[in-house]
């Protein structure tokens, strides 16, 4: 189901452009899951590009000075939104991926624990983040980033994911940070 977060979006013809190319893949990584496979939409240079031109028509203009991408599949969308709003771009990883000292954060996934990493330095107080990520499920990933960019100094703005999977309830964790999402997944 394409949608977006306002009446201009709703009527925007990429959105159903982008969400046609998506591949939904029963039955991975497990049993009764529907993956969102956004692979499909990187092989469609419009879709990919409508994609990043959504994200940054919103956020052109509103002062963000860093965008944070979250590992791995916000590394795509990330850097070029970045580029083209004059942000600079951090890589929130996964423990032991980064050199050098590093701030973290842990948090609960449904199976068990992960944690978000990100260089200390990286954020200076005052700065005012993006947080990137394909899609938002249970919410636990993009907690852990708020709570890492905000431990820093950072004024998170927003969070902006391609896909949201409502179902999951993952936009009630954000504790009412705002959640721009171009598709909601039925």
């Amino acid at each position: 189901m394409a949608c977006g977060n306002g009446k201009e979006q709703e009527q925007d013809p990429r959105i159903d452009g982008i969400a046609a190319s998506i591949r939904v893949v029963p039955d991975f990584p497990k049993k009764g899951i529907m993956f969102q496979d956004i692979t499909t939409l990187l092989l469609n240079p419009k879709a990919f590009k409508n994609t990043v031109d959504l994200f940054v028509e919103r956020y052109l203009g509103k002062d963000i000075t860093v965008v944070a991408g979250i590992e791995a599949r916000g590394f795509i969308f990330g850097p070029p939104i970045a580029l083209a709003i004059g942000a600079k771009f951090i890589p929130l990883r996964k423990p032991r991926k980064l050199p050098g000292e590093v701030i973290s954060e842990k948090y609960d996934l449904e199976y068990g624990s992960d944690c978000l990493e990100m260089h200390v330095g990286a954020v200076q107080p005052g700065d005012r983040a993006l947080v990137v990520d394909d899609l938002i499920a249970t919410g636990g990933t993009l907690c852990a980033a708020i709570n890492l960019l905000e431990r820093a100094g950072a004024e998170v703005v927003e969070c902006a994911c391609v896909i949201e999977l409502p179902e999951l309830k993952g936009r009630e964790k954000l504790n009412g940070k705002p959640l721009y999402i171009l598709i909601k997944s039925s």
